[in-house]
């Protein structure tokens, strides 16, 4: 089953690509990987703010991470001219939560971002990942995710 096939099952319409919000570019590709710069939790509503371990609980983090999760894979989509399909496999995410000093489960945060591309992916959602604490994330977003990508 093709992966625009599999995110249509789910109801997963991906949407444009965000433009960066500063000087930089969205994605890089080198050869057959594609280098996607951190895309931050983000909903119908606009950011999705919080501090974990404060004013926001694990679910609702994984949520977050889930959306960006979304918001890479449109950016792999504008990389490969439209066509998701072209993507190899997930490589590693590197994630970053923003949460309080004494909080000890980004690994669980991020988990919503994983376990999505998994769904969406199978075997080819797989990948090696980072999850670390940050005291603070731009415009005070819950979750930001940088990701590697093969495609064809």
């Amino acid at each position: 089953m093709s992966f625009a096939k599999k995110l249509a099952d789910l109801g997963v319409e991906l949407p444009n690509a965000p433009a960066p919000a500063a000087n930089y570019v969205p994605f890089v590709q080198v050869g057959d990987m594609v280098y996607v710069s951190g895309q931050i939790s983000n909903g119908p509503d606009g950011f999705i703010t919080g501090k974990l371990g404060a004013d926001m609980d694990v679910a609702a983090g994984a949520a977050a991470a889930r959306t960006c999760a979304i918001s890479l894979l449109a950016q792999v989509k504008a990389a490969c001219g439209g066509d998701i399909d072209r993507l190899v496999r997930v490589v590693k995410l590197t994630a970053f939560v923003n949460s309080t000093a004494d909080f000890t489960d980004q690994p669980k945060v991020v988990n919503g971002a994983s376990d999505f591309l998994v769904e969406a992916l199978g075997d080819a959602g797989r990948h090696s990942r980072s999850a670390v604490s940050a005291a603070s994330l731009p415009l005070g977003v819950a979750v930001e995710i940088e990701g590697i990508f093969q495609v064809k």
